[in-house]
């Protein structure tokens, strides 16, 4: 499967030239998160070309995140060699990770939708319920209110 973004397109988002060993770290990292938009936006078939240019930007993002800061450090100090990492990313400190909004925002893409929903529920093997005070009218486009029978619609 092809990577939903190109290693170019991440170079131009770095502030350095990579060197032959991040290019190699960096083309991984494309990898991952190009699968990972894939699975969260429910779309295996996304190629780098039908994928949503929000996707690509997304998969940029995620890479650009772990490139900069690829060990998932929170605190670095240069003088007593002090060094810190914290809960804040969980179990995805130090790799390709999304956040939750681009979780979100990759579902939507996916066209996925959360949220509550309304469902007709009815017993099985039973038709649907007759709506009282609706009568046909005589060439059936409309109907009106009246008194519905399951015998005579005009009754």
């Amino acid at each position: 499967m092809t990577d939903l973004a190109t290693l170019d397109d991440l170079k131009k988002r770095l502030d350095w030239t990579l060197d032959a060993d991040e290019e190699r770290i960096a083309a991984g990292a494309l990898e991952d998160a190009s699968d990972l938009a894939r699975a969260h936006a429910d779309r295996p078939d996304w190629t780098d070309v039908t994928a949503p240019r929000l996707a690509r930007t997304l998969v940029l993002k995620a890479c650009k995140r772990y490139m900069s800061n690829p060990e998932g450090l929170t605190q670095s100090r240069a003088g007593d060699e002090t060094l810190g990492w914290n809960d804040a990313a969980g179990e995805n400190a130090g790799t390709v990770y999304f956040s939750d909004d681009e979780i979100k925002h990759l579902a939507q893409l996916g066209g996925r939708r959360h949220g509550l929903v309304s469902v007709q529920v009815r017993a099985w093997n039973s038709s649907p319920a007759k709506v009282e005070g609706l009568v046909p009218s005589a060439d059936g486009t409309k109907s009106f209110p009246f008194f519905n029978s399951d015998t005579d619609p005009y009754a």
